[in-house]
């Protein structure tokens, strides 16, 4: 499993996502939105439903600095806009304005509401000190804080939770943590991410949601989690490869922040993603930087209500699909969508004859497949993807040689996504599934989930012979 991080660090990060659930049962009476049948188009609409729930908690590593409760009951009294304290959490067909239910847990936190790991605070830790994470692991007491309220208020309601939430950790000295995205944080990391990044009423909807994703059989499925928090279902994409992360995670936030700015769907099913009329400064310009000149600006999204699967959030799921566009398969029509509304980068056609010296590389570069291919069978780390160099026959009988990323891997035959769109093969599309033979493999890259890349030798080589830099 991996989370991703707000733009622009779009890398995956490893986790597992399993462990990630809290074993608290929650004190409140709202239920989870009912969930849609699987694969039917979304209704024309508003998504936003209510009443809105949502859980954050403060953890106490040490001992509170001041009474926790009293700390809750002070801040609310001085907070213009302040939820009400409830006693019990109200049926939902009876939450008719914003409250919280406040459960001061000194006795069962390490059987029913333990504290993340090590491993996961390491990965959805923000601000903490090691001496804080390790502080974290013996934590005895939480304050828990469930709010409501009427989804009109998705969005005021959520920021004065949030503001209340951080002025209580920090009055008390504790740590913060949110039970939607299952992430912790100091104070201070908490006002920078969750607070400090709204702009005219508008929250940057990257700060108060992470994306999760994993390998299923052969591609990647990412989801969401936090929406809820808006009244709002989780955004769901799969088939995907890593090295599209970027842009897929990119394609993902911009659907949630239009959902979140009030868009609803048009029709059944559709949805026209204009990334240049997102409100929010921040989440448009981060959404519009690396575009290129070719790009639309706009994604014609197909949404169904998504499948749910063990780890999502207990939320209702829109799935993005991209039978909108054209192409021989999915796996193209996905790549149709990026292209189109984010540009690509125009592919050089370099046309050589192979010396020596390259020959000899890849050579090289194949003696390296068997090693590879354990390695890709055994299982790469998330965000870890591995591309080889084939030659694709034209109708003149010669090869364009084209990068394929790796799916399957069986003997000799690589199954993969075309990475490259062709010139001289008009029957393929780039981002279409194709089959390669080991055996014709020119050259490898593989690039690990911190960046670095191995192989792709070749490509130096026939940069120097062309004029280029090493």
């Amino acid at each position: 499993m991996t989370a991703m991080p707000k733009f622009p660090h779009s890398s995956f990060l490893a986790a597992a996502l399993a462990c990630l659930v809290s074993a608290f049962v929650a004190t409140s009476a709202l239920a989870a939105p009912p969930r849609a049948a699987p694969g039917e188009p979304v209704a024309a609409g508003s998504p936003l439903v209510g009443p809105i729930h949502f859980q954050f908690a403060i953890y106490y590593p040490t001992r509170p600095a001041t009474d926790p409760p009293a700390a809750l009951r002070d801040r609310l009294a001085k907070l213009d806009g302040a939820p009400k304290l409830a006693r019990t959490m109200p049926s939902p067909a009876s939450v008719s304005e914003a409250v919280v239910f406040a459960n001061w847990n000194t006795t069962t936190v390490q059987k029913e509401y333990r504290a993340p790991s090590m491993e996961l605070v390491q990965r959805f830790g923000h601000g903490l000190s090691r001496e804080q994470a390790e502080a974290l692991q013996g934590a005895d007491k939480a304050l828990i804080l469930d709010f409501a309220h009427p989804a009109p208020q998705a969005k005021t309601a959520l920021f004065k939770a949030t503001e209340v939430a951080m002025q209580v950790a920090r009055d008390s000295n504790g740590l913060l943590w949110d039970e939607e995205t299952r992430e912790v944080f100091t104070p201070d990391e908490w006002q920078k991410r969750r607070i400090d990044s709204w702009a005219g009423g508008i929250p940057d909807v990257s700060d108060h949601t992470v994306i999760h994703a994993y390998r299923t059989d052969t591609m990647v499925r990412a989801i969401t989690l936090g929406m809820s928090k808006f009244g709002l279902p989780d955004v769901v994409v799969s088939d995907f490869s890593w090295s599209g992360s970027k842009a897929m995670g990119n394609l993902v936030n911009l659907f949630a922040q239009a959902m979140v700015e009030g868009a609803a769907v048009p029709r059944a099913g559709q949805f026209d993603l204009d990334l240049r009329a997102i409100k929010h400064a921040g989440m448009r310009d981060r959404g519009l930087s690396d575009q290129k000149a070719s790009a639309t600006a706009v994604a014609k999204l197909s949404l169904v209500n998504g499948k749910w699967e063990s780890g999502d959030p207990q939320n209702r799921l829109f799935e993005i699909q991209f039978d909108r566009y054209k192409g021989p398969d999915r796996y193209a029509q996905q790549t149709a969508l990026l292209v189109s509304a984010f540009g690509s980068a125009e592919d050089k056609v370099t046309r050589l004859k192979h010396n020596d010296e390259l020959l000899a590389a890849s050579k090289a570069a194949n003696a390296q497949l068997s090693r590879l291919r354990d390695a890709f069978n055994k299982g790469l780390q998330p965000g870890e993807y591995l591309l080889v160099k084939a030659p694709f026959e034209t109708p003149s009988g010669s090869n364009e040689w084209m990068w394929v990323e790796v799916a399957r891997w069986k003997g000799d035959v690589i199954e993969g996504l075309l990475k490259n769109e062709p010139v001289d093969v008009p029957s393929l599309h780039a981002g279409q599934m194709v089959k390669v033979s080991q055996a014709k493999v020119f050259d490898y890259m593989r690039r690990h989930p911190d960046g670095r890349e191995e192989g792709n030798e070749t490509s130096k080589i026939i940069a120097r012979m062309q004029g280029g830099k090493k």
